[in-house]
């Protein structure tokens, strides 16, 4: 085993691959653009090194500047984790020609299986089933429509290079086929550089399954069960799951004997993916090879309790396949959700901004998170906005999925928008649990209703109201100012008035459209009324959730405050809310450390305070103008305006410092 190891890519992957190299003694080294100078992977790195301003064009892609890294730190192999170079037959090639390892299969195999029409070609003869079609040489536009006349309609035209849903068109009839013809090969050119294309049967309504294979210089191969990746939108993978759920037991077999087949026909070593489109009769098709390690693989490992980057480290320091077939084994069930930085309500475009809060499930039993941020690290509009991958196991598909709505629930994100109610949503789908689904199935009738947050019913808004309040409530209380009565009222939380019930207001903002909830009681015991609707109710927190007992009928449910933010999970569904002022109003955790933020992106039209300047609690300190209405924000304690960081008229984001609210105490101290 060499004994130091360069990563040549970033975030979450080169995290992954650091972990590994830990617990084997492998000295790592890290690069880093501009972009990423105080980036996870750097910090968790034993070395680091600069490559060059953030486009990855001209850090990440240039393969002499990674070179260079490795020779600077007398790096022995170099890992190229998956996307960037991590399926360059050139990089590969010229790892190898400097003297270093290459953690990855030989250039050769790479480029024998990096073209969809060459890698048909070498695996026809080998047995693989391969979707009818053509993959020919001749790329003529009258050789190519006839052979789609051949094939039958509908069918799809795809660029050789392509990947990633781009360089695809399907045609529905021979009338067409000129124009999508032009459009697809205009589209590989731009992408790809290569125009060639192929010509494939259309699989009406398929599942998606990959097999996960190891093969080792010696002529060995084995394969680690399958996983399927269905659940897609625009032909990106949004849930993964392994073993394949609802595979006859010749299917399964059929698939990894084929899959082995694949890699030793191509010579292959190392790991690698080959991916299958499986029919409604149970027959599979060989569609590609991805020749490196798959975002997927940890539900992989969860099922095999196998390491797969230390497989690929045996592998490429020269040792042969750490198992046979007959030795490895699959327990259980397990399923990858990916959390991302962007907006499914605006067509799941990134989100940028700063992760003012992440909370990940990394405590919970059976759940797994691998992530290459951390609370307060940036996500930047260079690279892929990925925040986390999070894995669930179980003992059975059933809860396995349970456990992953689990982990869900447990995450809370603020700074940025995610898909994190989407993933919700989309895991508890009917379709999606009884795996009646086909690749298409969401985009044709899911991603716009899961993507969707319901509007909050009547029911909903009087259980945010009274969760509010209970969350509000259960917050560690900050010590009574020395020298005051610790029995004052004014030290209490819970809308204490004079001989009258504590009552309080919870406003809650969705959207553009603004509720106030009238909440009453004290203790455990609260009324809340909106309109003609009330709910009484005992409310408390326990265990991480909020409970609620009404009418003999107890429910209890995830809910969290996060920052200004109220986040809760009712029937399988997320919800979120911004919390106006009021007197139950939850401050986040900035303002007990001082900090007063934006709760929301908006306009700072007046500031009401100046430095130096004591100030009572409830006190306004300034006024936000935001989605066109003026919200007046107050001191959550007596203090002292240490700092004031924004100006009149200044456009701030949610998250924004807009002051420091020091104790007296702090600035007699300072």
């Amino acid at each position: 085993m060499f004994d130091s190891l360069l990563i040549a890519n970033r975030g979450e992957i080169a995290c992954r691959i650091i972990k590994t190299c830990r617990r084997l003694g492998i000295r790592t080294v890290a690069v880093y653009s501009d972009a990423d100078r105080d980036a996870r992977h750097v910090r968790l790195a034993d070395e680091a090194v600069h490559l060059g301003p953030p486009p990855a064009a001209e850090s990440y892609l240039v393969i002499g500047k990674i070179l260079d890294a490795a020779r600077r730190t007398a790096a022995a192999a170099i890992h190229p984790g998956y996307g960037f170079l991590s399926e360059s037959p050139a990089f590969a090639r010229a790892v190898r020609d400097a003297g270093l390892v290459f953690v990855g299969p030989p250039p050769e195999a790479m480029e024998r299986l990096g073209g969809k029409d060459s890698a048909k070609a070498l695996l026809e003869p080998a047995g693989v089933p391969l979707v009818p079609g053509y993959h020919g040489a001749d790329q003529d536009d009258r050789r190519l429509l006839a052979e789609a006349e051949r094939i039958g309609f509908p069918l799809l035209i795809k660029a050789t290079a392509g990947g990633g849903g781009k360089g695809m068109r399907k045609v529905e009839r021979a009338a067409d086929f000129a124009e999508l013809l032009a459009a697809c090969r205009r589209e590989a050119k731009a992408a790809f550089g290569d125009d060639r294309v192929l010509l494939e049967r259309y699989i009406e309504r398929p599942r998606h399954v990959e097999v996960q294979v190891f093969a080792d210089r010696y002529g060995q191969a084995v394969h680690l069960f399958e996983r399927d990746c269905t659940l897609q939108r625009r032909h990106q993978k949004i849930i993964e799951e392994a073993p394949a759920p609802g595979l006859p037991d010749e299917v399964r077999a059929a698939l990894g004997r084929a899959a082995t087949e694949a890699a030793l026909a191509a010579a292959y070593e190392n790991a690698g993916t080959v991916e299958f489109l499986l029919d409604r009769e149970g027959r599979f098709y060989f569609i590609e090879m991805n020749t490196r390690l798959q975002v997927e693989h940890p539900v992989t490992e969860a099922i095999t309790g196998l390491d797969l980057v230390e497989w690929q480290l045996r592998i490429a320091a020269g040792e042969p396949l750490p198992l046979r077939q007959d030795a490895i084994r699959a327990k259980g069930h397990a399923f990858e959700a990916r959390l991302y930085a962007e907006d499914p309500a605006k067509g799941f475009l990134p989100s940028i901004g700063t992760l003012r809060t992440l909370r990940l499930p990394e405590g919970l039993a059976d759940v797994r998170v691998d992530t290459g941020v951390e609370e307060g690290d940036p996500v930047t509009p260079f690279y892929d906005p990925m925040i986390a991958k999070i894995i669930a196991w179980g003992p059975d598909r059933t809860a396995a999925l349970e456990r992953l709505a689990e982990a869900l629930d447990a995450t809370q994100v603020a700074g940025v928008t995610t898909n994190l109610g989407f993933l919700r949503a989309a895991a508890a789908s009917p379709a999606f649990r009884t795996m009646e689904i086909d690749t298409g199935w969401l985009d044709r009738e899911g991603t716009e209703e899961l993507a969707r947050e319901p509007a909050p019913s009547p029911d909903t808004l009087l259980l945010a109201a009274l969760a509010t309040v209970a969350l509000s409530l259960a917050r560690k209380r900050p010590p009574p100012v020395p020298g005051t009565d610790w029995t004052s009222p004014w030290h209490r939380r819970d809308a204490w008035r004079l001989n009258q019930t504590p009552r309080g207001l919870v406003r809650l903002l969705v959207g553009q459209e603004l509720t106030i909830v009238t909440v009453e009681g004290t203790g455990e015991r609260f009324t809340a009324r909106l309109g003609e609707h009330a709910l009484a109710a005992r409310c408390g927190v326990a265990d991480g959730r909020v409970w609620i007992e009404a009418e003999g009928r107890r429910r209890a449910f995830p809910a969290a405050l996060v920052g200004h933010t109220l986040v809760l999970t009712l029937d399988d569904r997320r919800h979120s809310f911004t919390l106006e002022d009021g007197r139950f109003f939850a401050r986040g955790e900035e303002e007990d450390q001082g900090l007063f933020t934006a709760p929301m992106p908006g306009k700072v039209t007046k500031l009401l305070v100046a430095p130096g300047d004591r100030v009572r609690k409830g006190q306004p300190l300034a006024v936000l103008e935001a989605m066109k209405m003026e919200s007046r924000f107050e001191a959550p304690r007596d203090g002292i305006v240490a700092a004031i960081h924004v100006r009149e008229g200044e456009q701030v984001e949610e998250g924004t410092v807009l002051l420091d609210l020091a104790s007296a105490e702090e600035a007699a101290a300072s």
